[in-house]
């Protein structure tokens, strides 16, 4: 699809320049218009994007919005921006007081980087405070693409766009609600496990014990899933290898053990509440294995040393300096979880 490849070409723009931006105006030319445009629309033509659109609030007279997008002569997207570097948290009221008064059924706040698209799925008119699609462009995933195309010139449809804004809007709460549960278990989701498996009277040491029940549970589970979403794929690879590769290999010396690849598994079930599944990547060496973030040495994570009497799990912090803990089993690997999601939050 033409718009990944432009997409994608604007995405490496992005973290090319946005630690030069130094102003709103800046952020607009080299980041927003461009988005504009990839979108189908003509950012030079006036009957199709107006630049400081006016949208007078009551007795306020002369508010302006970013952009208006037109379609055949109505607004149908309204877009207000802030410079690369802002938080876009405290800038929704605004946008809800132009949407009130515009013809347009979406609205964007953008800064460049993050996108946060709104409609008025709660009340008529009335700009929902959630966005129902938003995005980053430099971890962009292709969902993501595919229903940014929905806005495209070309596939533009407002009853498709909205009939799906809820699906997409409330999927993505209950995902986050998800995370936060994985991070730190609440008493509300324990209770609704341990109802369903203790016949006893939920006393407060009975739900103390079931929330780290429940929160082992969940992430073994997770855990699990990863390990037969990882033995399909290296069974497909080795298949592949086998075709590609008639010839006997020579032997390696280094050897992944299944124990190695457990640990792996937990890492993957632990960060994947801050990073895509995707970046976290494993490189199995003879002095120990490691996990890697982008699959760069300059990313580790952290280090597993199983291969002695002994086991270590390697903890890095903000300078990279790794720390060895040592560990009776890969399932210690959970009591480090708050100091391998600082070390991924060093790089993010």
């Amino acid at each position: 699809m033409e718009i990944q490849a432009q997409i994608k070409t604007l995405a490496e723009r992005i973290i090319a320049l946005k630690d030069q931006i130094s102003t709103e105006e800046a952020t607009k030319t080299a980041f927003i218009l461009p988005f504009i445009n990839l979108l189908g629309y003509d950012i030079f033509n006036p009957t199709e994007v107006i630049p400081e659109f006016t949208a007078d609030i009551g007795l306020k007279k002369g508010e302006k919005v970013d952009y208006a997008v037109f379609q055949n002569g109505n607004p149908i997207l309204i877009i207000e921006c802030k410079h690369c570097h802002e938080n876009l948290d405290a800038h929704n009221s605004q946008l809800i007081r132009y949407f009130h008064v515009s013809k347009s059924r979406f609205a964007l706040l953008t800064n460049g980087i993050e996108y946060r698209f709104f409609t008025d799925l709660e009340k008529s008119n009335i700009m929902d405070n959630k966005p129902f699609l938003e995005f980053d462009m430099t971890n962009l995933r292709d969902s993501q693409i595919n229903e940014l195309a929905k806005f495209h010139k070309n596939n533009f449809d407002v009853d498709k766009i909205v009939n799906n804004a809820s699906s997409l809007k409330y999927g993505r709460e209950i995902k986050r609600i998800f995370n936060l549960e994985l991070a730190e278990t609440t008493d509300e989701f324990t209770r609704f496990f341990a109802s369903r498996v203790y016949n006893g009277r939920l006393t407060e040491k009975v739900m103390s014990e079931f929330k780290e029940i429940v929160h082992k549970s969940i992430n073994q589970m997770i855990s699990e899933r990863v390990n037969d979403r990882l033995k399909s794929a290296l069974h497909t690879e080795a298949e592949q290898q086998e075709e590609e590769n008639p010839e006997p290999l020579e032997e390696s010396k280094i050897i992944t053990t299944e124990e190695e690849l457990d640990g792996f598994r937990i890492i993957v079930a632990i960060l994947r509440r801050k990073l895509a599944l995707e970046r976290i990547v494993y490189r199995d060496t003879q002095s120990y294995f490691g996990v890697l973030l982008d699959d760069n040495n300059r990313k580790p994570l952290c280090r597993l040393h199983l291969n002695s009497t002994k086991k270590y799990i390697g903890l890095f912090n903000e300078d990279k300096h790794e720390t060895r803990i040592l560990i009776d089993s890969v399932n210690n690997i959970y009591e480090h979880e708050k100091a391998l999601l600082n070390t991924a939050g060093y790089y993010e």
